[in-house]
């Protein structure tokens, strides 16, 4: 039977009870919150982007005319220094305000009897420098003209007087089936080339500036290299988010740091929907290099490698994964682009490994006609710009593009000004000292 003594020490423990649980939900929010700051990384400070150059001319001209490469990118204050929230909130609504620009659709024969298609947007308006202009499009992995975040920039370009012409990667589109046993592969660009060669023969006075996105922009880089003719008529290039080398980057690929491993499984299985509803084409085909077997084996694969070395590499007949990669990677080609090139990566893009960074970095310091822009926030093809909590219809990634590219159209003017003078002054265009702008 309880004394009075016990009954005193219960109603101590009783009246303790209300502090200890205002304690343990204090320790609770407070771990919450630190997990959530560290997950949105929202001590990270912002800052201009890291800029790789050379001390030409041209580079100092281009920094002077793009104010966007050397002033703060500002990503949502909540959720934008997240490079994981940046990429997927991309890869889920690309764009908010999405708008749907009006285009004609053109289909190119090709000598394998596929069938390459591409969309045509005229611009809205004349050109700040009153030329013909036109920017050939390749797209990320798997997509085309019709993703929101090619229709956002195309409307972009196309008020600020662009013509567009947007690749559609051979079997992404949907509802469009396949007139030859083949698919797009990570490095061919031949549907590319058939591309600009339709543009170059129809608007026989435009220049071109070349754009590519992830994917698209290893093969556009891969594409001027691959033949000096290649970059006749253009002006320029623009890469944004690519990895450089795909034998380097599938590898990363299959490491669990940022997640890659994760994000991996989900673009192998993107990838392998897009496969198996061409399954009809790929198989029946007497042309056909895909049997019942390599597509047992694609059911089973887990990563993008696997899928590669099933499916993508027997397109063009390569006979092993490394050969595919190396022959497929403009790192081998990059090198031989002379046009102005800007490179932009993101420091925080999940998918990209920060070894691979190494590749545009050291291009920027040994090739005057390169610009490497590294983005401290945007994770992969994000970039999303805004205060608080909404991000803005428009991103660092459409403006800074239209701005890189509208500086370059301004420097063809001026151009035989500075060339001349260049006779005087030792050469001022030419000469060149590596510089590294840092925020």
């Amino acid at each position: 039977m309880p004394t009075l003594e016990d009954s005193g020490d219960l109603h101590a423990v009783c009246s303790e009870l209300p502090a200890m649980f205002d304690g343990m939900k204090m320790a609770a929010v407070a771990a919450a919150l630190y997990i959530i700051v560290r997950c949105l990384n929202l001590k990270s400070s912002t800052s201009p982007p890291e800029i790789v150059y050379q001390d030409t001319a041209l580079g100092r001209y281009l920094l002077k005319s793009c104010p966007m490469l050397t002033k703060e990118y500002i990503p949502p204050l909540l959720w934008g220094k997240s490079g994981h929230l940046q990429t997927a909130l991309y890869g889920k609504m690309g764009r908010v305000n999405t708008p749907t620009p009006c285009g004609v659709r053109k289909f190119l024969p090709m000598q394998d009897g596929a069938t390459a298609t591409f969309d045509l947007f005229e611009a809205r308006g004349d050109h700040s420098t009153g030329g013909d202009v036109t920017m050939v499009i390749c797209p990320g992995i798997g997509n085309h003209s019709e993703k929101n975040y090619i229709r956002t920039f195309v409307d972009h370009s196309q008020r600020q007087g662009y013509r567009c012409a947007v690749l559609n990667h051979l079997g992404a589109l949907p509802n469009m089936e396949l007139t030859s046993p083949r698919m797009f592969t990570y490095g061919c660009t031949w549907e590319y080339a058939a591309m600009v060669a339709y543009i170059k023969r129809a608007f026989p006075q435009t220049l071109l500036v070349v754009v590519g996105f992830s994917l698209g922009g290893n093969i556009v880089c891969k594409f001027l290299g691959e033949n000096r003719s290649n970059q006749e008529r253009v002006l320029c290039c623009v890469s944004v988010c690519q990895g450089y080398n795909a034998l380097r980057a599938q590898e990363t690929f299959l490491q669990w740091d940022q997640c890659r491993r994760l994000y991996n499984f989900v673009l192998a299985d993107n990838m392998k929907k897009l496969i198996l509803s061409h399954r009809s084409s790929l198989l029946e085909m007497s042309s056909s290099c895909i049997g019942d077997a390599d597509l047992i084996r694609l059911c089973a694969a887990t990563s993008l490698m696997q899928i590669d070395d099933c499916i993508m590499r027997k397109f063009h007949g390569y006979s092993s994964l490394k050969e595919y990669y190396d022959k497929d990677s403009c790192v081998h080609y990059i090198h031989k682009v002379t046009v102005p090139l800007l490179l932009v990566n993101s420091s925080d893009d999940p998918l990209i490994h920060q070894s691979l960074l190494a590749i545009p970095r050291t291009l920027a310091e040994k090739m005057p006609n390169v610009i490497f822009a590294l983005t401290q926030h945007g994770g992969h093809l994000g970039f999303f710009e805004g205060a608080v909590l909404f991000p803005q219809p428009l991103t660092w990634m459409d403006k800074v593009i239209v701005e890189y590219t509208d500086a370059i159209c301004r420097w063809e003017k001026i151009k035989p000004a500075c060339q001349r003078s260049s006779h005087q002054d030792m050469n001022p265009c030419l000469q060149s000292t590596r510089v590294t702008l840092s925020g």
